[in-house]
């Protein structure tokens, strides 16, 4: 629900407003509160105590008095196939009259997400399906079964636990990652909604009057790769992933980032500036002050050294010029992965 609103406002800008219907499972109500002032989602209140028809009924009235443009009715998980429950999912609907009903399942549940969600098809009138936990079905079973047995499309994926980890789903880039060939075109859609312009403007600028890249750029590139959803989220949608051996993925991970940047933080505005001034002691309270022993300083220091030998090497290519007119029009990249 949360990651769904968060969609609707950040990428379609539309005022969203939540309610939940959950009057069986403790505190979903308060849950749900919280999520939606995380996210920026008008909240409209419930209690346990009320029936989800007449919950539903309301918020859709004061939805309408708000000129929300989106209501979203978060409705009681259902694990098993009951009865009594799918009556009363039946008749919030017909109170609804919903312009979407979604079955949201967890893929992680195998075939027995495909049976759940052909029970959930036959009593109501579904328009799609979003599969959460999809970052951990590699192979993508559950989104074939789901598709085939419901006949309805899958609209989302829920590739994390963050709010911002929920994606569109387009078959062909699904078939794309699976067969380990990438997904050029959401890393770029990627590119264009998290980095931040204007700091891609500096860098490129600084780059042009023969300024080094620093310590305080490779941070600054560490936090907009967070930004985009860590390592595994840019190793997933990345060209070639199956011929990088199993030892290298490892060491490419989320936790790596958040040390290198704890390294980085530890260091002083002028040894960021300067790296070269970092030696014995300055590496020892480095090291200190960020809770990691001094290899783990000298090893960030040998990545960035990597990194900027690579980045001078693009920009004497004037690769790097492209890089960054790449990141201020995305759409040029787009187009031309489209044949």
């Amino acid at each position: 629900m949360a990651k769904l609103s968060r969609w609707l406002i950040e990428r379609k800008k539309k005022s969203v407003m939540v309610v939940s219907c959950d009057v069986y499972r403790p505190a979903a109500i308060q849950q749900l509160e919280t999520l939606a002032g995380e996210v920026g989602a008008q909240f409209f209140p419930s209690e346990s105590a009320q029936k989800p028809v007449d919950i539903a009924t309301a918020a859709i009235s004061h939805a309408r008095k708000q000129f929300a443009d989106v209501l979203l009715i978060d409705t009681a998980g259902r694990l098993h196939i009951d009865d009594e429950m799918m009556d009363e999912i039946k008749a919030l609907h017909a109170a609804a009259q919903a312009t979407e009903t979604l079955f949201v399942v967890d893929s992680m549940t195998g075939q027995d997400a495909a049976k759940t969600a052909k029970a959930f098809n036959d009593a109501l009138p579904l328009t799609g399906v979003i599969l959460t936990k999809t970052d951990g079905d590699a192979r993508g079973g559950a989104a074939l079964s789901v598709r085939h047995i419901t006949g309805k499309p899958i609209k989302f994926l829920g590739v994390g636990e963050k709010t911002d980890a929920l994606e569109p789903f387009y078959p062909d880039r699904i078939a794309s990652r699976i067969i380990g060939q990438g997904d050029v075109l959401t890393l770029i859609e990627d590119v264009e909604r998290t980095v931040d312009k204007e700091q891609a403007d500096k860098l490129a600028g600084k780059l042009k009057k023969g300024k080094g890249f620093d310590l305080e750029d490779f941070r600054s590139q560490l936090i907009q790769m967070k930004n985009m959803g860590g390592m595994a989220s840019l190793m997933d949608k990345m060209p070639g992933l199956d011929q990088i051996p199993e030892k290298a993925k490892g060491a490419l991970n989320d936790k790596e980032i958040i040390r290198m940047e704890a390294i980085i933080n530890s260091m002083t505005p002028h040894e960021r500036r300067f790296p070269t001034l970092i030696k014995g002691s300055r590496k020892r309270r480095i090291a200190n002050g960020s809770g990691m022993q001094i290899q783990d300083v000298n090893r960030l220091l040998k990545q960035f050294a990597k990194m900027q030998k690579m980045v001078k090497q693009a920009s004497k290519k004037r690769g790097m010029a492209n890089i960054m007119r790449g990141v201020k029009n995305p759409q040029q990249l787009r187009n031309r992965r489209r044949f």
